[in-house]
């Protein structure tokens, strides 16, 4: 099932990248999309494996709009943002 997320934190191409390698990973994805400019995230899961998707962005510093964006996650966000361009 199609999902969408609204996130935080999201600035460019090595945000998106980390994010579909990441979001990838987990049991039950099947696809991943970012788009950048609005930053919204598209993914085919089960609505069981979507807690664990959110959860994931979280850890990498893009928290779900109208959560909690703290100085950690913006933290996080900046050190998977740099990950990501090294691997792009």
């Amino acid at each position: 099932m199609k999902q969408e997320i609204y996130i935080e934190n999201l600035k460019c191409g090595g945000c998106a990248a980390t994010i579909r390698k990441g979001v990838q990973e987990i049991e039950g994805v099947d696809t991943v999309t970012v788009d950048v400019e609005k930053s919204l995230i598209t993914v085919n899961a089960t609505i069981e494996n979507l807690q664990n998707v959110k959860r994931k962005l979280s850890k990498l510093g893009y928290p779900e709009v109208g959560d909690k964006n703290t100085v950690l996650h913006k933290a996080k966000s900046f050190v998977s943002c740099a990950t990501g361009k090294m691997s792009k």
